[in-house]
């Protein structure tokens, strides 16, 4: 069952690329959703941590929400998400592995975390406009999750933790970049779009892969 899940999970992550430049619709909303939804069961179903579960479902939610792009569903989207970066934090610190002494023993990782966030925190206030309260509440939680999945050991296949985190932190680095500080009609959109959810899904799965 769960490869059947697995590959229904992987048929609408590459039904959506496609359309991820194009303009809201049901298809593209039923797709995006599907594809992280589907995980959620696949974790399920694998007897994975609850805390894996609730994450992949916000992240789920955030999806269906962000996939309508408006203001008020993109605000919606952002809350979605923190909480399930929230939900990310408690995995990794409650696993029976965690240690929090080991975000300690990759300084370099944190402080390029740290500093990373107070640079995008820079540019996006000025251009954020109505959504720059979301936006930059939303900067330390992604980051905050990137920084504690270094509690995790790199064994077996929670070394595919940190990658994936670092793969999230990738793929909304891109879309904030793409939303608020690109011009309009900077080249740079006709690529983002087919960067960022590659690198979001792939996170999603690498995730189920480590912990379920």
């Amino acid at each position: 069952m769960t490869t059947l899940l697995f590959w229904i999970a992987l048929g609408c992550a590459l039904g959506y690329l496609p359309l991820t430049a194009r303009p809201a619709g049901s298809l593209r909303t039923v797709l995006k959703t599907a594809s992280v939804a589907m995980l959620a069961a696949i974790a399920i179903l694998q007897g994975g941590p609850w805390m894996l579960v609730v994450a992949l479902a916000l992240c789920a939610t955030g999806d269906a929400l962000l996939s309508r792009e408006t203001d008020a569903t993109f605000m919606a989207g952002i809350a979605a998400f923190a909480a399930g970066h929230l939900a990310y934090i408690a995995l990794f610190l409650s696993h029976p592995a965690s240690s929090a002494s080991l975000i300690w023993d990759a300084p370099a990782i944190v402080w390029s975390l740290v500093i990373l966030g107070i640079v995008m925190a820079t540019l996006l206030a000025p251009r954020a406009g109505d959504l720059k309260g979301p936006v930059l509440a939303y900067i330390p939680i992604i980051l905050g999750m990137g920084i504690t999945v270094l509690a995790l050991p790199q064994t077996g296949a929670l070394r595919w933790a940190f990658p994936a985190a670092i793969a999230f932190i990738a793929s909304d680095l891109i879309l904030a970049t793409e939303k608020f500080l690109l011009s309009a009609n900077h080249p740079a959109h006709k690529l983002t779009p087919y960067l960022i959810w590659p690198l979001y899904w792939g996170a999603q799965f690498g995730f189920v892969f480590a912990f379920a």
